[in-house]
C-alpha cells in the first residue's frame, strides 16, 4: 500500500463495516429538521437556544467496542441555523465519566476524547464532497473532499466552535458559516463521530448515522433540512417489496426527491419489513432507491420501478405511498459454460466489452484498464470507464494505475536475478547485510532470510501500523510459518540498496524494466506519472492521488495492462532466470492462511516465489493480486495453456469482477 496513504486508507478500512460497497450517492438514512433560531453565542452554554428545540441521539451506531452505561458514554445533539449570517448551528451534550485530554506533542484522534464534524454542504444529487473538522484542545485537523468547490477551500475560517466541561459532562457548540449554500428549504449532509478514550485503555466512537468515513465520503452522512420557521411538515409512508416471497434483504434506505427543489432531497431509513415513514415540508416528491442495482453476494438485482412513484404530501397530513416492487429474479449471469478466451476470435470483443462494462455498472467501478494473453502472445486490450468520476476524463492506453501488492513479483524477480549472480544469497540472514534498529531488540529477527521475505515467511505483520502499539515486533520465529507480509519487502529493498550500492529503481530499470521491456511503469512520483495516473475511488468518489515520494517494494508500481503483459509473458517463456530458479519460483512455499469462515479455493492454491500457484483443471497457473483500498487489480497466466488475463481498476468496489475472470476467461461457469 501507498504508505504516504496509509493513514486515511486504514481509516476508511476500519470505518467501512458500515456501508454497502455498491452504494454510489446515498446517505445513511437519518434525518434532522433544523429551524431558525435567535440570536446566538458560541459559547458552549445553550440558555440562548429555543425551548424545546430536538433532540437526535449520537449512539445511534455505535463502535465494536460499546460503553458499559450511559454514565460511561452517551448524549444528544441539536440542530438550527441563522439566516442573518447564513449558518448552521450544533450544540452537543456529551456524557462521560472518564474524560481524557492528550497534552502530548502526538495528539490524534484516538488518544484522547475529542469531535469530528463532517459536512456536505452543497449536497449535490449527482454527489458533492465533505468537509471535516476534527476539534480537541489541542487537535486541529481537517480532511478536504479537493473534487469539490465548498469542501476543498473549508477551513477553520468558517467554524466557530466552544467545549465547556461541567463535572461529567461536555457541551460542544459549533458555528458552520455555509456562505453561498446556505438557502431555507434545502437539505445539507452532515454527520460526526465522537470519539471516547477511556482510562483503562479503551477507545470507542458513537455516530449518528451508520455508514463509515464520515471524514471523506458523504454516503456516509445524514440528512438535515433548513425549515421556514413554523414549518409544519407532511407524514410520508410507503413500503419496498420483493415482487414474490424471499429471504434475500431489502436495500437499507430509499430516496425522496423534491419535484420542484433540487436542492431538497434525503434518504430514509426502511425496517426489516421494507417499510418506512419519514417527514417532509409540503410538496411533489418522486419516490425511489438510490441506486439501480443491488447486490446479494454475486447476484445482481435491478432495482428501478417499473413507473416513477409520484406523491402530493400536504402539510399535517399522512401520505402513503404506491409500494416499489423489485423482481426476486437475478440479471443474467454473464460467465459462459467455458471459458472464452479458450476459442478467442475477433468477434470475441464484443463479449469481453459486454462483460467488463456490465460489471463497471453493477459495482459502479469507474475505470478498468485490461489485457489478455492467449497462445503466449497478447491478443487483446483495452480500457473502459474515467479516470476522475468528477471530471469524467476517460481511461485510455496510457492512463496509469496503482498497481498494489502486484510489486511484489516484479521486485521478486529482479531479487532473483541478483541472486543468481551471487549478489544477494536468498538464505543468508539479511542482518549481515544491513541490520534493522526497528526490530533489533528481537533476536529472533537474525534469522530472517531474503527467501523468508520471498515467500511472505518472515513473521513480520503486513504493516506495523496494524499493531495496537504502533510497534513493529514478529508474530512467529522467521522461517516458522506464513504470514503475507508488506513489512518485509521494504526491509528487503533496504537490503539490495545497501549491497548493490544504487537505488532499488535503478535495480529495477537494469534487471526488470529493460530487460522485459516494461516501460511506461513507475514507482515513484514524477512529472510523467503525475499526468497519466487516475484517480483512485472509494465508493464512486475520487480520493486524492498522492504519489509516493520514494518507492515502496510491496505497493508502488504504476502501470497499466498491456505493458504488464510484457511481464507476465516474460515468466511464461521463462526468461531471464535460469531453469532452477523457475522450478523453485513456481513450487509450494507456503500454504495459505485462512480465517474461520472464509470460504477456501476448491483447488489446491499454495503461496510460490511471490507468486499464487493454482493447481486447476487447466494445469497451473501463476499470478498475484493487489489492493491498495481505492485501487485492485490481478494478473493470472495458465502456464499450460498460455493463456492468461491481466486488470488494474480504480475502485474499492471491483472485487466481483476481479473474482470473475478467471471463470469468464479460462474456467467456465461449472469448473471448480
Amino acid at each position: 500500500m501507498n504508505m504516504a496513504k496509509t493513514f486515511n486508507k486504514t481509516i476508511w478500512i476500519l470505518s467501512f463495516c458500515f456501508l454497502f460497497c455498491q452504494h454510489l450517492f446515498a446517505h445513511n438514512g437519518e434525518v434532522a429538521y433544523a429551524y431558525p433560531l435567535g440570536k446566538i453565542t458560541v459559547d458552549g452554554d445553550f440558555s440562548d437556544w429555543p425551548p424545546g428545540t430536538t433532540k437526535y441521539m449520537i449512539g445511534t451506531y455505535l463502535s465494536d467496542t460499546k460503553p458499559k452505561d450511559a454514565t460511561d458514554f452517551s448524549g444528544f445533539f441539536q440542530v438550527g441555523y441563522r439566516l442573518d449570517n447564513r449558518s448552521m448551528y450544533i450544540a452537543f451534550t456529551v456524557t462521560d465519566d472518564d474524560f481524557i485530554e492528550d497534552t502530548t506533542q502526538n495528539v490524534r484522534f484516538n488518544t484522547q476524547d475529542c469531535l469530528e464534524l463532517c459536512i456536505d454542504a452543497r449536497h449535490l444529487r449527482a454527489g458533492s464532497g465533505v468537509a471535516s473538522f476534527m476539534y480537541s484542545k489541542k487537535l486541529r485537523n481537517t480532511n478536504n473532499a479537493f473534487y469539490d468547490a465548498f469542501s476543498r477551500n473549508a477551513s477553520w475560517d468558517i467554524m466557530e466552535v466552544v467545549v465547556v466541561r461541567r463535572g461529567n459532562m461536555r457541551f460542544y457548540e459549533w458555528r458552520i458559516m455555509l456562505g453561498d449554500e446556505f438557502a431555507v428549504g434545502k437539505s445539507v449532509g452532515f454527520d460526526f463521530q465522537v470519539f471516547d478514550k477511556d482510562n483503562d485503555g479503551s477507545f470507542s466512537f458513537a455516530s449518528w448515522g451508520k455508514g463509515g468515513s464520515k471524514y471523506m465520503n458523504p454516503k456516509g452522512l445524514g440528512d438535515v433540512i433548513l425549515l421556514p420557521a413554523n414549518e409544519k411538515l407532511a407524514t410520508l409512508s410507503g413500503a419496498i417489496r420483493w415482487d414474490k416471497q424471499s429471504k434475500l434483504r431489502l436495500p437499507g434506505e430509499v430516496r425522496v426527491n423534491s419535484v420542484s427543489n433540487e436542492k431538497l432531497w434525503l434518504e430514509t431509513k426502511l425496517d426489516s419489513t421494507g417499510n418506512y415513514t419519514i417527514n417532509v415540508p409540503e410538496g411533489k416528491y418522486e419516490i425511489m432507491l438510490p441506486d439501480a442495482y443491488l447486490t446479494d453476494g454475486n447476484k445482481v438485482y435491478a432495482t428501478a420501478a417499473e413507473k416513477p412513484v409520484i406523491v402530493s404530501a400536504k402539510a399535517g397530513k399522512k401520505i402513503m405511498a404506491t409500494a416499489i416492487t423489485m423482481p426476486v429474479s437475478p440479471l443474467p449471469d454473464l460467465i459462459p459454460a467455458k471459458g472464452i478466451l479458450h476459442d478467442f476470435t475477433t468477434a470475441s470483443a464484443k463479449d469481453v466489452d459486454r462483460f467488463i462494462e456490465t460489471y463497471q455498472t453493477y459495482y459502479s467501478i469507474p475505470g478498468v484498464s485490461l489485457a489478455l494473453i492467449r497462445d503466449g502472445r497478447l491478443v487483446y486490450h483495452k480500457t473502459y470507464g474515467v479516470r476522475n468520476t468528477m471530471t469524467s476524463e476517460k481511461v485510455d492506453e496510457n492512463t496509469l494505475f496503482e498497481a498494489a501488492s502486484i510489486t511484489k513479483p516484479v521486485f521478486a524477480f529482479a531479487v532473483q536475478r541478483l541472486a543468481e549472480r551471487g549478489i544477494i544469497d536468498l538464505d543468508k540472514p539479511l542482518y549481515l547485510y544491513l541490520p534493522y534498529p526497528d526490530i533489533e531488540y528481537d533476536e529472533r529477527y537474525k534469522l530472517m532470510t531474503a527467501r523468508h521475505v520471498l515467500t511472505h515467511r518472515t513473521g513480520f505483520p503486513n504493516w506495523r501500523y496494524m499493531n495496537a502499539d504502533g510497534k513493529l515486533n514478529l508474530r512467529f520465529t522467521p522461517g516458522t510459518a506464513y504470514n503475507y507480509s508488506g513489512e518485509g519487502f521494504e526491509y528487503l529493498k533496504m537490503v539490495v540498496e545497501k549491497i548493490t550500492g544504487k537505488k532499488v529503481e535503478q535495480v529495477l530499470k537494469e534487471e526488470v524494466i529493460e530487460p522485459v521491456g516494461l516501460y511506461h511503469t513507475f514507482f515513484s512520483k514524477n512529472d510523467s506519472l503525475q499526468r497519466m495516473v487516475a484517480y483512485g475511488h472509494f465508493d464512486g468518489l475520487p480520493s486524492n492521488n498522492d504519489l509516493p515520494e520514494s518507492p515502496g517494494m510491496a505497493y508502488s508500481m504504476h502501470t497499466e495492462a498491456g505493458i504488464f503483459t510484457k511481464f507476465m509473458i516474460y515468466l511464461l517463456e521463462q526468461k531471464g532466470l535460469n531453469a532452477q530458479s523457475y522450478e523453485t519460483m513456481f513450487k509450494k512455499h507456503s500454504d495459505f492462511n485462512y480465517d474461520p469462515g472464509d470460504e477456501k479455493p476448491k483447488v489446491p492454491s499454495y503461496m510460490g516465489m511471490s507468486l499464487e500457484i493454482r493447481e486447476t483443471a487447466f494445469g497451473k497457473s501463476f499470478g498475484h493480486g493487489g489492493n491498495n483500498g481505492d485501487f485492485k487489480c490481478k494478473f493470472e497466466v495458465y502456464k499450460d495453456l498460455k493463456m492468461g488475463y491481466v486488470v488494474f481498476t480504480n475502485s474499492n468496489t471491483s472485487d466481483y469482477l476481479l473474482e470473475a475472470l478467471r471463470k469468464f476467461f479460462v474456467e467456465g461457469r461449472d469448473t471448480p
